[in-house]
């Protein structure tokens, strides 16, 4: 039942949601997800114009950050109404302390959406690598393999974690116990 809810999560999501089912080839991507029975999601936050962070970031003050703009908060709106259409069911949902991943994760209004630090950025050292990763590995860990988990983050991240780069948006899907991975957001 979760590679099937998996599959429909494939179908819908890309960095381009208006152009996900044009794109998209269900069989091979059906082969993939069976390979690895993903338990966790590892999505990219939407789209937050520019790199990195400005000189003056502060953790708690979103107007500090690289946030959101429309387009970001109109791509995380739609992927999570059409992860609502499918039959996918993320038992708990995590995301980075920054506000664009809190934001993502909110506007997908999939339920309750719970700060973990083990997602947030250490990119241009806001973050401590080895501690956030440390987090996150102890988090993965923990994890049911009969359950799944959606982790809203950052790519570097993701890239740590899985080996897989993503784009805005992007979903890895993550298996804790074999550390497989697959890029399930259709460019």
């Amino acid at each position: 039942m979760l590679v099937g809810n998996l599959l429909l999560v494939l179908v819908i999501l890309s960095a381009s949601v208006q152009n996900a089912f044009a794109t998209t080839n269900v069989d091979s991507i059906m082969d993939k997800l069976r390979k690895i029975d993903a338990n966790v999601l590892l999505m990219r936050h939407a789209i937050a114009p520019g790199f990195g962070d400005p000189a003056n970031f502060v953790i708690n003050q979103c107007n500090t950050q690289r946030n959101l703009d429309a387009v970001g908060r109109s791509q995380a709106s739609s992927l999570g109404q059409k992860l609502k259409q499918s039959a996918i069911v993320i038992d708990k949902i995590y995301s980075s302390y920054w506000c664009r991943c809190l934001e993502t994760a909110k506007l997908l209004q999939l339920g309750e959406v719970e700060k973990f630090a083990g997602l947030n950025s250490f990119f241009e050292g806001h973050a401590d690598r080895n501690e956030t990763l440390k987090l996150l590995q102890e988090k993965l860990a923990a994890l049911s393999q009969n359950s799944l988990t959606l982790m809203v983050t950052h790519q570097v991240v993701i890239q740590a974690v899985s080996g897989i780069g993503a784009s805005s948006g992007e979903i890895v899907a993550y298996n804790t116990r074999t550390r497989k991975a697959v890029r399930v957001a259709v460019e």
